[in-house]
């Protein structure tokens, strides 16, 4: 079947549906076939569209059904003009025609976004301005400038700010300039043509080629050539083929499909001009005449499909076609233009058409549908921008919220954040109290400190702009873990890494209660990271301090670590590769230290450890056999978990054959093999799992076994009330303790000593600014807590360093300002080293010696702690065995207290 018949099934109207059928001459469903074709727009690409004329006879006019053809359409009609040239409006000439067209098309009356014009609205707006030719150049000029620019948008009038102060009336001033000048300025730079992404449709004109535009130079001089009077010498039609050309113009931009604007998809038919009674004599002649020219000679085709009505078409046209041949015509038509373009043949856009003078047969009286623009394609729907911003939002929310989540996200305001969602875990560092780590219930105190060391830092960078940046600054990465325990709303899981960050925070506030004077006092600044549940995303924390260090000078080293484990190993070497040396305030896995060169541990390791459990096991225990439990968390084993496996070999050696028993305990496991056994029962696992351990051992009811020692992790446990209270009240515990120099007893009695480096820890750990709740009060017998000693000495062992380093730097000049890359971490740590050669440092928790060649402590203090009732929190534990040195070199024995 042939195109044209599909069409025209597709046109019949149903003739139970038409009121009033049109009366069409012979042909007509073929020339309203034809019709429908042009109109509808291809999906690729555009066609080249012909100027039709229908020559009039006796036959049924189709001018009226056309009207109700185009006007009609039941959803999306096609834009068209319905002009007559035996009446024309206005002055009855082609501007009148095209500006009563350009108001037809502009109607937002088609179903469709309206056509809009910019630069035929222009031209003829510069055709009816009328400039003084009398005047100077000048003038004119500058007349013209103020109707364009008024054109653009009319200046409100505006008076001169008066009355305030003097900065308001400034700021009134500039603001009023800014109005004034700014969009003079944006003019100036559109219509000169040197701004290529101003002014486009200014250019335009400079670059068409009708009335010479290039002889004018610049788009204003142009401009003064078409207003009333200054164009009386320039030709007319060459004046009425630049506003042809500027409307089609117009149609072409507007019918533009540009693949980023799904809109420009939607303009499925394309517009139409109606013009009836043409001559080859009258306006409507001279219109259809102008648009071949244009068309021929700017080898621009456009979008606009004109049909005219009228007598004899122009003398240079072949023959018309019968309207039964009108597909025919057309295509013969579209085959020749390309030639007739090149020859510039006039008429060469006209396909001339007549009604069947041979057709003997009645008229056809079936009704015509009127034509519907068709629907655009689904992707350029007006649902489609929501859809895809949905889809973008959704697809956008669900990679943030791989990626960060609620309390773990990029900081709205200011400070050094960086953070990522891993695992479900908030993994980054943070220097302010936008991000602060842990939103899980109970961990109040955890959330507490960091807020305090976040305020502090604030506070720190007060003081050393005040201090007109004399003071050394530095800043010290805290990193541990934060996040990932599971925990009880009434159980606080994190408290080595609070203790740890307390102690940090007892530094940062000493430092910032220095004289303002002070000019060598070092002023603290803390990032804090958080590695993740048992440091398995510490490489990613790592990566991104490596990041941080590279654009901050400030940060010369890194505290915490927190657990022995394999991931806190190949974190110090990625540390060590970075060139941050780490200060471990609790680490004490043996032979660490071969992980980096810049590792310095401030607690014994395991070794000292085993032999000072070893010698009160025979000094004070008197026993010859040991059971030996351990355990490693949930996910973990021996070989990843470097405190329990190094612990558990060290026991093995040097308990030989007197370890009757070497087991791992799991949870709810029974334990009554254990009742009553007098040899030592070592608890050599981690703390989460002690609990279970004592529940376990209260099956024993009145025959526990007799010497139950635990190994230093059990700190964390017994620090935590709330699991302390469902312990069995008459299991005595003894376990390992790292900082029993630092308890309140000892903190008080080395008061009483005068000694002034513990006596002013107590000070700072008693203040109310500082801790919650304060510690080591009378009225409240609050615990230091384990690790906050162990970690004020790591950092101010740091400090101390930086403060030696100033002073040899600021020799010369003590009131030289402090410059942060005069110092590196490497070379900090060479200075800690220096200063601990001689006689070690002396901590709060006892003192630290480093071998040259080794980064554990030598003959640390240790002690075991002994509790006679674990629910009672109330009691502190007392001291009863110790080993190392406490304040001076010298022999490391081990004996009772």
């Amino acid at each position: 079947m042939r195109r044209s018949e599909v069409h025209k099934r597709e046109l019949i109207g149903q003739r139970q549906s038409t009121g009033g059928r049109d009366l069409l001459p012979a042909g007509g469903l073929e020339f309203f076939a034809l019709l429908a074709r042009l109109l509808r727009r291809p999906r690729r690409g555009d066609r080249r569209l012909p100027l039709i004329w229908l020559v009039r006879s006796d036959t049924p006019d189709l001018m009226v059904p056309l009207r109700r053809f185009l006007g009609q359409g039941p959803r999306r009609r096609v834009p068209h003009g319905v002009l007559d040239a035996d009446a024309p409006p206005g002055a009855g000439d082609v501007p009148a025609l095209l500006r009563e067209l350009h108001r037809q098309l502009s109607l937002e009356a088609f179903g469709a976004a309206r056509l809009r014009f910019r630069h035929y609205p222009l031209a003829d707006w510069l055709m009816h301005q009328s400039l003084s030719l009398g005047t100077e150049a000048d003038d004119s000029r500058a007349a013209l400038v103020r109707r364009l620019r008024d054109r653009r948008g009319p200046r409100t009038a505006e008076p001169v700010p008066a009355g305030g102060d003097a900065v308001s009336i400034v700021s009134q001033v500039l603001l009023w300039l800014v109005r004034r000048a700014v969009p003079g300025v944006v003019f100036r730079a559109a219509v000169s043509g040197r701004v290529p992404v101003l002014g486009r449709h200014y250019n335009w004109f400079m670059r068409q080629q009708y009335l010479a535009p290039r002889q004018s130079v610049t788009f204003l001089g142009f401009a003064e050539r078409l207003t009333a009077g200054w164009r009386d010498g320039e030709q007319p039609d060459q004046v009425n083929k630049l506003l042809l050309h500027a409307f089609l113009e117009d149609l072409r931009q507007a019918y533009r499909r540009r693949p980023w604007r799904p809109s420009d998809w939607r303009r499925t038919a394309y517009p139409a001009l109606l013009l009836d009674h043409v001559a080859p004599g009258n306006v409507g002649g001279e219109l259809v005449r102008l648009v071949g020219d244009v068309r021929t000679e700017t080898g621009r085709n456009d979008p606009l499909l004109i049909v005219v009505a009228g007598g004899r078409p122009p003398p240079e046209l072949p023959e018309p076609h019968p309207l039964t041949d009108a597909e025919e015509a057309y295509g013969e038509w579209a085959e020749a233009l390309p030639e007739m373009r090149r020859l510039r043949r006039t008429g060469a856009w006209l396909v001339a058409l007549r009604p069947d003078d041979t057709d003997t047969g009645p008229p056809s009286r079936g009704g015509v549908r009127p034509f519907s623009a068709p629907d655009p394609p689904w992707w350029s729907r007006r649902f489609l921008p929501a859809a895809l911003c949905l889809v973008l939002l959704a697809a956008g929310g669900a990679w943030v919220g791989s990626r960060w989540g609620p309390g773990c996200h990029p900081p709205l305001t200011g400070g050094e954040i960086s953070v990522v969602k891993v695992g479900g875990e908030c993994i980054g560092y943070s220097d302010s109290a936008a991000q602060v780590f842990n939103n899980d219930p109970g961990q109040e105190r955890l959330r507490t400190i960091q807020r305090r060391i976040f305020a502090q830092n604030r506070a720190a960078e007060e003081v050393w702009q005040r201090s007109d940046r004399r003071r050394p600054f530095l800043t010290l990465v805290y990193l541990g873990t934060l996040t990932g325990n599971r925990t009880r709303a009434d159980e606080e899981s994190y408290v080595s890494e609070r203790e740890e960050l307390e102690g940090m925070a007892t530094a940062q506030h000493a430092l910032l209660k220095e004289s303002a004077g002070a000019d060598g006092a070092a002023l603290l600044r803390i990032v804090v990271a958080n590695g993740g549940r048992q440091m398995r995303y510490a490489d990613r924390a790592v990566a991104m301090l490596a990041e941080l260090a590279r654009d901050d000078p400030t940060i010369l080293g890194v505290v915490g670590l927190v657990e022995s484990r394999t991931s806190t190993a190949r974190a110090l070497r990625e540390l060590n590769q970075v060139g941050l040396p780490v200060l471990a305030p609790t680490l004490s896995a043996d032979r660490m230290d071969a992980n980096s060169r810049l590792y310095l541990q401030i607690s014994a390791p395991n070794a000292d450890q085993v032999k000072m459990v070893d010698a009160y096991a025979q000094q004070v225990l008197k026993v010859d056999e040991a059971h030996i439990y351990y355990t490693t968390l949930e996910g973990s084993s021996l070989t990843e978990d470097l405190y329990v496996g190094t612990l558990v070999d060290g026991l093995r050696q040097r308990f030989g054959a007197r370890v009757k028993r070497l087991d791992e305990w799991r949870t709810g496991q029974r334990l009554t093999t254990e009742c009553g056994y007098s040899g030592l029962l070592f608890y050599a696992g981690r703390w989460s799992e002690f609990d279970g351990f004592l529940r376990a051992l209260r099956e024993c009811g009145d025959d526990p076994p007799r010497h139950l020692v635990a190994d230093d992790s059990a700190n964390r446990y017994m620090a935590n009330p709330g699991l302390r209270a469902a312990a069995p009240g008459n299991l005595p515990v003894t376990y390992v303790s790292k900082a029993a120099l630092a308890t309140c007893e000892a903190l008080r009695a080395a008061q009483g000593r005068r000694d002034d480096a513990r006596a002013s820890f107590l000070a700072w750990i008693q203040a109310d600014d500082l801790l919650d709740p304060p510690r080591c009060r009378p009225e409240t017998g609050q615990p230091v807590g384990e690790r906050v000693s162990l970690a004020y000495d790591a950092s101010m062992m740091m400090v101390r360093a930086v403060e030696s380093l100033a002073a040899r730097l600021h020799h010369a000049d003590p009131r030289q300002r402090w410059e942060p890359t005069s110092v590196n971490p490497v070379g900090v740590h060479a200075e800690v080293l220096r200063q601990n050669a001689g006689n070690g440092y002396p901590g709060v928790a006892g003192l630290i010696q480093f071998t040259p060649d080794s980064g554990e402590p030598v003959d640390k203090r240790l002690a075991l702690m002994r509790v006679e009732q674990v629910p009672d929190v109330a009691t502190a534990p007392v001291e009863v065995f110790r080993c190392g040195v406490a304040d001076r070199p010298g022999p490391a024995a081990c004996g009772r207290v």
